[in-house]
């Protein structure tokens, strides 16, 4: 606020970011240790942006079923979900950079074994274990910008941090999906599964690089007296009335997107039969319609008020599932998906938005935590249990029951968070009487 106000002093104007891209981001006074972070964070996030994407398709070369995959999958989620809270503690014990070194080496090693060791009990145990590994990472991510910003110009360092995970993701997308093609454009012939293998080891390799900005991190002051106030928190869970409607619509709205998004590269290539350089491209696509999307969200929110526009988002998904499980057309499917993903995506930043509009300050903290562990929860029992379904009764029967569950849910959502607006209106009438 300080610098800002010495700018002011000096008669400088402050600029737009398109105007003047380099005199904006000096006004918002980003210390040095920030933009240090930020280098680690483009590693983490260039490196397993692109492994993410192409895991599963690479575990489906491997013959690897949906029901595998999909068990796969929800141990990698129960294995974030149980190691969040160690994960803080450990943190509290040995402070932040230090469990920071300790991700970064650790999290491409437990990822690159996954590559590596193609056996099914061992893909299990691996991905439990990486998800563990992980989950360090959501724990740090928070206190660390919160440490090094201030509260003036502690959105804009989010958003610069988010808006260079959606521009690796884009870049990874169309890399995942033209390497191979590259490659043999040089006279050299690899398998798709070679190829596959290749980029998954090489964004295992790309992680580490954040090591040396990790290693010149310093933080301004220590962070474990903000662990330790989170621990007491959630040592003190209660749920108020707004939250015993919330967690669960919230956890079930989360185990629909579980049950689905880790699937659509396999639905696409397998049942589609869509090829890899275009699902590359539709991974760009969709990481360029998240972003676009949610700066649509406070407009929908205006119109239509905060819970409808909600419930409208969710059903407008469901809506776009019923759609993608009737095409067998691989041209239809893309801008379907992007629909989906577009729905989807906006009505996540407004339900954590609704969270913290609803909670008291004081417990915004546990309510937050609270409710990120029953989507964990919720998301690894959705995955596995799709995978199963998916490789039972195919992709078509399975996504139609996850669009009625979705509409459903929506349905739902409406009542549930409109009974909760209701009994705050009788309480606060009570109260004034």
């Amino acid at each position: 606020m300080e610098a800002l106000s010495a700018i002011t002093q000096r008669g400088e104007k402050r600029v737009s970011f398109w105007q003047a891209p380099i005199a904006w981001l000096r006004q918002k006074n980003l210390s040095r240790d920030y933009w240090t972070f930020f280098a680690s964070a483009f590693f983490y996030d260039a490196g397993f942006a692109v492994y993410f994407f192409l895991f599963n398709l690479y575990l489906m070369d491997r013959r690897f079923s949906d029901r595998i995959i999909g068990l796969i999958g929800g141990s990698f989620t129960l294995g974030s979900l149980v190691g969040t809270l160690p994960a803080g503690m450990l943190v509290h014990k040995i402070g932040l950079r230090k469990m920071m070194l300790a991700l970064f080496l650790a999290a491409p090693f437990a990822n690159a074994a996954r590559v590596l060791w193609i056996w099914e009990p061992a893909q299990m145990a691996l991905a439990f274990a990486t998800g563990i590994v992980m989950s360090a990472w959501g724990v740090c991510f928070l206190p660390a910008v919160a440490r090094l910003t201030a509260e003036e110009n502690r959105p804009v360092a989010f958003s610069l941090i988010f808006s260079t995970s959606v521009g690796t993701s884009m870049l990874g997308g169309i890399v995942c999906g033209y390497l191979r093609r590259w490659v043999e454009a040089v006279g050299i012939a690899i398998s798709a599964v070679q190829a596959k293998e290749w980029i998954l080891l090489t964004a295992c390799a790309i992680v580490p690089l954040g090591l040396f900005a990790v290693w010149h991190l310093h933080f301004p002051a220590d962070v474990r007296l903000e662990i330790e106030v989170e621990r007491t928190q959630l040592s003190n869970w209660k749920l108020n009335p707004f939250l015993r409607r919330y967690l669960p619509v919230m956890a079930l709205w989360c185990a629909v997107l579980a049950a689905f998004t880790p699937f659509a590269n396999l639905y696409l290539s397998r049942d589609l039969h869509m090829p890899i350089e275009q699902i590359g491209l539709l991974f760009s696509s969709v990481q360029l319609v998240q972003l676009s999307m949610g700066l649509l969200v406070p407009v929908v929110s205006r119109l239509l008020g905060l819970v409808n526009g909600i419930a409208a988002m969710q059903a407008s998904a469901a809506v776009v599932l019923f759609c993608l499980a009737g095409t067998t057309n691989a041209r239809l499917a893309v801008p379907l998906y992007l629909v989906f993903s577009a729905a989807q995506w906006m009505s996540s930043p407004a339900l954590y938005n609704l969270l913290m509009n609803k909670t008291p300050d004081a417990e915004r903290s546990a309510a937050a935590a609270m409710t990120l562990f029953s989507n964990a929860l919720a998301g690894s029992a959705a995955t596995a249990g799709a995978g199963i379904l998916f490789t039972r009764f195919g992709y078509p029967s399975v996504l139609i029951g996850i669009a009625f569950a979705a509409l459903a849910i929506s349905l739902l959502f409406l009542f549930l968070m409109r009974s909760s607006s209701q009994g705050v209106i009788h309480a606060k009438s009570s109260g004034t009487r």
